[in-house]
């Protein structure tokens, strides 16, 4: 049985006072839940303050990205051994804004993914197709491809500390997300994927969330699908009652 994972992505929201008493509204809401595996993810900037406000709670702190290089002349990166530093377990790699806002390639999220394992980090790791991909019957493809290539080098031993996000990149912040059933046949097909690549054990101890303008509304329905292990959450988890809603409906 696969324990079911919860994480809220922030990306470019709040200021400093506004990321803390957010944490702390959530870590009064679920703080100690030890049924499902809770983080949030704040700005680089706030990652110290938030990771304060977390402490002697069940929530993780996880990062919005990282760099592959350990150290040296990156101006503005960020590398593993400083998200480490700042308490850091898990790091968001691959984000479909990442992919198509900021333009990262597969061979450079996989890079990420390589070094976020050496340096200790969980990594999610996203994947998903774009709205004209999934017209043209190519979800698939696109998906699969994006697995392989993310994972390329990965070893059995390492691939264990992924989590894959599927996250259809027409249903972020849209308002308009993949049905359950449609995040059930990707979430089925990538854990098939897996299990070739790697074994079926692998396969079905791997967890796969589903991010994708995911509510309080949408979460038992999309949590009841058997390949479905949680939900990378973007709007919902700015407010901390709603994020505590989807976290307690995925313990039913």
């Amino acid at each position: 049985m696969r324990k079911p994972f919860l994480a809220g992505n922030w990306k470019m929201n709040m200021d400093a006072a506004s990321a803390v008493a957010l944490a702390k509204g959530v870590v009064a809401e679920v703080g100690q839940v030890d049924s499902v595996d809770i983080a949030v993810c704040p700005p680089f900037v706030y990652l110290q303050s938030v990771a304060a406000a977390l402490s002697s709670s069940n929530v993780a702190l996880g990062a919005q990205d990282v760099f592959h290089q350990p150290n040296g002349a990156f101006t503005g990166e960020i590398s593993c051994a400083m998200l480490k530093d700042v308490s850091c377990s898990y790091v968001i790699i691959g984000h479909s804004e990442r992919r198509h806002v900021i333009g990262e390639t597969d061979a450079l999220i996989n890079k990420k993914i390589h070094a976020a394992i050496a340096g200790g980090l969980l990594p999610i790791f996203c994947v998903g197709e774009l709205l004209e991909e999934r017209q043209g019957g190519k979800t698939e493809q696109v998906v699969a491809d994006q697995v392989k290539k993310g994972l390329e080098g990965i070893c059995e031993e390492r691939i264990q500390a992924v989590t894959i996000a599927y996250e259809p990149v027409w249903a972020i912040g849209t308002g308009v997300n993949a049905t359950p059933q449609q995040a059930q046949d990707v979430h089925a097909m990538i854990r098939g994927l897996i299990a070739k690549m790697y074994n079926k054990t692998i396969a079905d101890a791997l967890r796969i969330q589903y991010g994708g303008s995911a509510k309080p509304a949408n979460t038992a329905e999309l949590m009841s699908q058997p390949d479905v292990d949680g939900l990378l959450i973007g709007g919902a988890s700015l407010k901390a009652a709603d994020f505590a809603a989807m976290i307690k409906a995925s313990m039913k």
